[in-house]
């Protein structure tokens, strides 16, 4: 399994979020670069990137830091936040992204997400964000009324050939993923499924990997030193 480091960025700065709020966000660093570096010295070859403020908002804000990390590191970069249009995702694209992550407008806009996988199939995820076991939109401010393996499955089924799983709950928090849901949300789609949320040790990312997960996105355990910028490399 693949260890993906990920940045958040807000007004141009690296946070977290707990649970998705915005009102808890912690700051970590004021250059999203240089912390890119950092992972990629630490053996990275991924790094998850989103845009909160393009999530809130319905389109990217932070196309500037995409292309900067992608273009000054070695690292390949998945991208989303607020990409809700097909000039949004093109851009995205244009600026470096290796692969661009359909929220919102995955569950939202069955057209354009066909047009997408159509012409970029290979390099369009979609992110399911699951709040008590429901999709959540929008930047996590609104709950769907769709259960989240459901629209998983939904997507599979339009063509998409993998899915980011975050538990809300545990996202931010520190305190374990939610692994029962990630076995659920594998069992229900034949794509591979990378898991986002909680991870805190590296015992964790072992009970991720036995789920079998592809990969796993961790962010808050490796600013706060709860995993070691040293498990990028043995988990590359």
């Amino acid at each position: 399994m693949l260890l993906i480091p990920a940045i958040d960025l807000r007004h141009g700065q690296c946070v977290r979020l707990e649970q998705g709020d915005f009102e808890r966000d912690t700051h970590y660093s004021t250059d999203p670069l240089e912390v890119a570096r950092r992972f990629e010295a630490r053996g990275a070859t991924w790094l998850h990137l989103v845009d909160l403020d393009g999530a809130r908002d319905g389109e990217p804000r932070h196309i500037d830091v995409l292309e900067q990390i992608a273009s000054r590191t070695r690292l390949k970069v998945e991208f989303g936040g607020g990409l809700r249009s097909s000039a949004a995702i093109e851009q995205a694209l244009g600026a470096g992204a290796a692969r661009v992550v359909l929220g919102t407008a995955a569950l939202e806009d069955a057209d354009l997400l066909a047009r997408m996988i159509s012409v970029h199939a290979a390099v369009v995820d979609v992110g399911i964000d699951a709040r008590n076991g429901y999709a959540a939109v929008k930047g996590w401010v609104e709950t769907s009324g769709k259960r989240a393996v459901d629209a998983a499955a939904d997507v599979v089924r339009a063509g998409a050939r993998r899915i980011i799983y975050t538990d809300i709950a545990t996202d931010g928090m520190l305190a374990g993923p939610n692994v029962d849901g990630l076995r659920t949300m594998i069992a229900a789609v034949s794509v591979p499924v990378v898991a986002s949320g909680g991870i805190a040790s590296e015992s964790q990312l072992e009970l991720v990997a036995a789920a079998g997960a592809e990969a796993a996105i961790v962010g808050k355990a490796l600013y706060t030193g709860a995993l070691s910028l040293s498990t990028l490399q043995r988990w590359s």
